[in-house]
């Protein structure tokens, strides 16, 4: 018996070592334990980087009778089922939708104590911010072209040969070849991943000194989160500015943004996570779309090129590198561009159901924050129905 005791204690004090020595290895595995998959909350555990809002708000026009057929406007599921929008909205935990149409308020709906002035994270929207700042810090010169190697900006990254070849353009295609493992496959996967890494760890750039090629840039397509990361460094070094203080000064400011947003980083003063913490109200979130439908023009100023909007949401003659749900959304550029039938419309998505839709063919916005979201991909469905177009799904 006292064999086994001491057996059982000599085991309890390896795991314990064995723990504390992980921990101190990879301290952010802390905060992985702690927090595991985050929600729409966890941002604020995390030092903030402030986008000041603007000195001159825009303000959409709220229709005087919402549009409150669409509650009863049947739409597909996650689970395939066709639904009302009404129990879409309920059972997908959605804490803000907005529907916009020529720069009125349609349709709201809130739960949960959120309202259109909620902030709250995007996760992989932030994404498709960080390719709206590239675009602007292009048209500005400072960077010279997307074909730039990144180390040309960030000679830091010259100590790592997995870096010498991979240019600008490679990181918004998501083509970089750098080695990185998602979160997919279950609970120690997940906990292990280079997703949860990326978002818990104290120090981005440590972590990115070190990253391994596993293709050839440029060839392979792979989602992932380190990719928009090192545009954020990218644009840090070209503009000699913060991520939160560049896009405050050349966009946020000049949209008519209501409320602040904010950037999550790894540590104060640190680096900003560009690729899934970025913190926005569904209102201001909608005048990105705005912006867009206006093809980077607001109220007769050109905030951003009409070129690289263009380029944004085309994909032109290239080969789509991968195509998500009925839709078969292509991701290019960092946004979703779906290619099935009469499209033209696109958005950013964020996991939870986190998304900004916009489809030009209807002048429509859509703004959706969740908790899990529904899935399936209803928006375009509404906004066609909104303009008294026709549509039906693709058989199932």
């Amino acid at each position: 018996m006292r064999f086994v005791k001491r057996s059982l204690s000599i085991l309890l004090l390896l795991f314990i070592l064995f723990f504390v020595g992980l921990f101190s290895w990879h301290p952010y595995l802390i905060r992985v334990l702690q927090y595991r998959t985050p929600d729409a909350n966890t941002y604020k555990i995390f030092p903030q980087a402030v986008v000041h809002k603007s000195d001159s708000p825009f303000h959409f026009i709220r229709a005087t009778n919402q549009r409150n057929d669409l509650d009863t406007l049947h739409v597909f599921d996650g689970k395939n089922q066709l639904v009302s929008l009404k129990d879409y909205i309920k059972n997908g935990e959605i804490n803000a939708f907005l529907v916009i149409r020529n720069d009125s308020v349609l349709y709201e709906r809130y739960q949960n104590g959120y309202a259109d002035s909620t902030l709250t994270t995007i996760f992989s929207g932030a994404k498709s911010i960080i390719s709206i700042m590239i675009g602007k810090a292009l048209e500005s010169g400072k960077i010279k072209s997307l074909d730039d190697k990144i180390v040309n900006y960030i000679p830091e990254l010259r100590a790592n040969s997995a870096y010498q070849d991979i240019t600008i353009k490679n990181l918004l295609d998501m083509k970089s070849g750098l080695d990185f493992q998602d979160a997919l496959g279950g609970i120690t996967k997940a906990f292990f991943s280079d997703e949860a890494k990326y978002f818990y760890t104290h120090d981005m750039k440590a972590e990115l000194l070190k990253v391994k090629l596993t293709n050839k840039p440029g060839t392979f397509w792979e989602y992932k989160s380190i990719d928009p990361i090192l545009l954020g460094w990218v644009l840090e070094k070209a503009t000699r500015k913060s991520v939160s203080q560049f896009f405050e000064e050349n966009i946020w400011k000049q949209l008519g943004t209501e409320y602040n947003a904010s950037f999550g980083l790894d540590h104060k003063n640190g680096l900003a996570n560009t690729a899934s913490r970025f913190q926005v109200t569904a209102i201001d979130l909608a005048k990105i779309g705005r912006l867009f439908l206006n093809r980077g023009n607001y109220n007769g100023k050109q905030i951003i090129s009409e070129s690289w909007v263009s380029q944004s949401i085309n994909i032109g003659t290239e080969t789509p590198a991968s195509a998500k749900g009925w839709q078969k959304s292509a991701h290019h550029f960092l946004w979703w561009i779906p290619q099935e039938g009469e499209n033209g419309d696109y958005g950013a998505e964020g996991m939870r159901g986190q998304r900004l839709y916009i489809d030009p063919k209807t002048n429509t916005i859509i703004v959706q924050f969740a908790n899990r979201g529904s899935g399936d991909y209803p928006y375009r469905k509404i906004s066609r129905y909104l303009a008294g177009l026709p549509f039906s799904y693709p058989k199932r």
